[in-house]
């Protein structure tokens, strides 16, 4: 393994040792107008995507993009309230271009994404993506990055309490989901449901969400799809600019800022960001103060680089700390609860993280590589405030290198390999888990091909695994398995016109099933049960089955997306008649099992100002085979129905600039497919919440002085549980004799953000 990553890490550096005199560089200027107007048009991003550098239009809309290869790239147009533009140029012609925008609040999917293939234009994926923008994720309150996009059509999140989710999507989620984060592999105690994504939501630009078998270039364990967290752009050419946010939240006392300044010389780019919040316990209409609810969050991101015209390289060091108390029935109390300060039991994590990654032209394609090292250290403090009892330790090393190919008549080619290798060790005095070590390694090739109306990509990949559990006593024994499989995706999308394109897309997907999966044996504090692994758990195989259409016009947007998924071997958790320690002793099982459901979304904007959406998802997720009480898997999102309505006021104004109001519906139906087998889930009746929000620029001087965002979540203070909450399965309330705990109730959030420029 050594070897490998030294072998890895050499080719890089000679790579970009020697690239920069390779390339030719050339210099793209011109103007963006408004085409209601023809006035210039001051902030709108130019980026592009393949090079991860970008500027904004001064005063008079113009742009200047120095340093860039002259060769064909893509360049990626947007702004709030307009149509985004996507525009191949040859710049070794093309060095001045004017753009003219048109005003549009539609659902538009002319925008760049990573996609299951590579980089393409949304229109062209085959398989499904959901995007959510800088400026969207901003408008959104949340606790954590997982919170902002769990709105989106077919994606939810379990949750424990109101500083931890982990996503779901369709239906799936824990090791189904691998999340990126700036081109790295996060990897934590992902096994646990009660961890989050330790990943500070301030450094996020964009996020995509891949819906279903998702492995080809990120992993066998991406059979679900995955989250790509993308980060902000770089500072433009000869800039030094910063920025400060602030967020308030009433219901849980959550306070939050974060500090950026980062700067571009002649390519070579530096940033730093701090970023602190912290949060007592939330409350509702029927708990109370939820003892145990507060957290304390604190991150740290430093990046060094070069954005060259033969590419850019990049060294990240990042540091996350998360300290969120643990909600127990039996330590809550009457009245208010205030305090921010951590209270046992409560957990403690510290996330580092070093990554280089690059990307360098090299003839016709891109060399992609990348190497990062990731150490996860995990406390669980229950009857001391000084000595954890569980303390696990992750090292995790991640590499990678693949070269993507394009310019072939329609054709574009990605080959490559990638994996890790962890090492986890025990360093407290309980155990859940045994010391283990794990090399993973995959391989795969993908491509597209676009002629007349068709684009079609597919790809596939070959993974090995192999796990070696260490013994401790009578509590682990030794275990060692190898795990192979393929995986593999085929789709074609067909431009039925200019407006209305239909897709189609097949993927095959593959999961080795992890180490708590297969070794569990012991308390899990978080999750309020006592954790028993197999293992003789076999690998997950499943078959997706996609179809899509969508079509845009002027004043309508509107996507149907279907799908069918069928796993064999699928590994859940479910509750046995046993007890331990006064637990519920809760089993890895396994079976086949059959996911099936869609998203419906409709998006009316009879004129420019106004903008009405709807959207709908469900899955229907049952393993086959079995007696009705089992019938269900376990952890089903609950059918959902969201509505918006938003008017913008003022766009392009002296002193305010996209000044809207929006109004929002969320109804969660009541979820009566569950798993009943030992009384493992309940039925979750349907609740309907109402939100608010009204949002602006301010100027000054004709420039962006802050942005400010007022928003209110669940306005008539309905107390419910959703079915996805943890919390509503952690035993009786002594305090209110109901069984579990509510989610938030009224919450109203303050947030403002001040650009800097030097």
């Amino acid at each position: 393994m050594k070897k490998l990553l030294l072998i890895l890490l050499l080719n890089a550096f000679c790579i970009w040792a020697t690239a920069d005199n390779s390339v030719a560089t050339a210099t793209l200027t011109g103007n963006i107008k408004d085409a209601s107007d023809g006035s210039n048009l001051m902030g709108v991003t130019v980026f592009v995507p393949d090079l991860s550098i970008g500027t904004v239009t001064d005063e008079k809309g113009n742009y200047s993009l120095k340093d860039l290869p002259k060769r064909t790239l893509t360049l990626q147009i947007s702004y709030v309230g307009h149509q985004t533009i996507i525009k191949t140029l040859d710049l070794a012609k093309d060095t001045h271009v004017d753009f003219v925008m048109k005003e549009s609040n539609a659902l538009i999917n002319e925008v760049v994404v990573k996609g299951v293939t590579g980089s393409i234009l949304l229109k062209d994926a085959s398989a499904p993506v959901a995007v959510l923008t800088k400026k969207q994720i901003d408008g959104i309150s949340s606790t954590n990055i997982i919170d902002a996009i769990a709105h989106q059509p077919g994606i939810s999140q379990i949750t424990t309490g109101s500083g931890i989710s982990k996503p779901i999507i369709r239906g799936l989620g824990y090791n189904r989901i691998v999340t990126i984060d700036d081109g790295v592999r996060q990897e934590g105690q992902q096994w646990g449901d009660e961890h989050g994504i330790e990943v500070d939501a301030q450094r996020v630009g964009s996020v995509e969400v891949l819906k279903g078998p998702a492995s080809l270039m990120y992993g066998s364990d991406a059979m679900a799809g995955v989250v790509i967290l993308n980060p902000r752009p770089a500072a433009p050419m000869g800039q030094t600019l910063g920025n400060i946010t602030s967020e308030y939240q009433s219901n849980n006392g959550l306070f939050d800022y974060s500090l950026n300044l980062e700067g571009n010389q002649n390519g070579w780019i530096w940033g730093t960001r701090y970023s602190e919040k912290f949060a007592h316990p939330y409350h509702n209409s029927i708990d109370g103060y939820v003892h145990g609810s507060q957290f304390h969050e604190r991150a740290f991101n430093t990046v060094l680089g070069a954005n060259k015209s033969w590419g850019y390289s990049h060294l990240n060091l990042s540091y996350y700390h998360l300290t969120p108390s643990m909600i127990e029935p039996d330590n809550q109390e009457d009245g208010s609860d205030k305090s921010y300060k951590k209270a046992l039991p409560f957990q403690q994590i510290h996330h580092y993280k070093a990554s280089w990654n690059q990307s360098i032209y090299i003839g016709r394609g891109q060399l992609v590589t990348l190497l990062a090292y990731q150490q996860n250290r995990r406390e669980e403090y229950e009857e001391s405030a000084s000595t954890p009892g569980l303390d696990l330790k992750l090292h995790t090393f991640n590499y990678g290198v693949r070269y993507n190919l394009g310019g072939l008549k329609g054709w574009k080619l990605t080959a490559g390999l990638n994996g890790m290798y962890q090492r986890s060790m025990n360093k407290g005095t309980e155990f859940l888990i045994p010391d283990y070590s794990l090399f993973d390694i995959g391989t795969f090739i993908t491509g597209s091909y676009k002629i007349n109306r068709w684009t079609t990509n597919g790809g596939i990949r070959f993974d090995s695994r192999h796990l070696h559990a260490f013994a401790l006593g009578d509590l682990f024994q030794r275990l060692s398995r190898q795990f192979n499989g393929l995986s593999g995706s085929f789709g074609t999308v067909y431009k039925i016109d200019e407006r209305m394109n239909l897709r189609m897309n097949v993927s095959a997907g593959f999961r080795a099933p992890n180490l708590s999966e297969l070794c569990a044996n012991g308390v899990h504090e978080g999750t309020f049960r006592y954790e028993r692994g197999n293992n003789a758990l076999k690998a997950e195989k499943s078959l997706q089955f996609d179809l899509g259409w969508d079509y845009t016009s002027s004043w309508l947007s509107s996507q149907i997306a279907l799908f069918c998924n069928t796993i064999d071997n699928y590994i859940f958790m479910g509750r046995t008649a046993e007890m331990v320690d006064n637990l519920p002793v809760y089993m890895n099982m396994q079976g086949d099992a059959r996911l099936w459901g869609g998203e419906f979304s409709l998006d009316l904007h009879p004129i420019e100002t106004l903008h009405m959406q709807n959207s709908f998802s469900f899955v229907n997720a049952v393993q086959l085979h079995q007696p009705d009480e089992s019938k269900y898997l376990p952890m089903t999102p609950a059918p959902r129905w969201n509505g918006e309505i938003r008017y913008t006021f003022i766009r392009d104004g002296k002193t305010l600039d996209n000044l809207y109001a929006k109004i929002e519906m969320e109804c969660n139906f009541r979820q009566n497919h569950f798993y009943k087998a030992d009384h493992t889930e309940t039925a979750t009746p349907s609740y309907t919440l109402l939100g608010a929000s009204l949002a602006t620029d301010i100027k000054h001087k004709g420039k962006k002085a802050f942005s400010v965002y007022l928003i209110g979540e669940n306005l008539l203070n309905r107390a419910y549980q959703n079915h996805l909450s943890r919390l509503k399965y952690a035993g009786l309330n002594p305090v209110t004799g109901k069984e579990g705990f509510y989610n938030m109730g009224r919450n109203i959030t303050l947030k403002v953000d001040i650009p800097l420029t030097f």
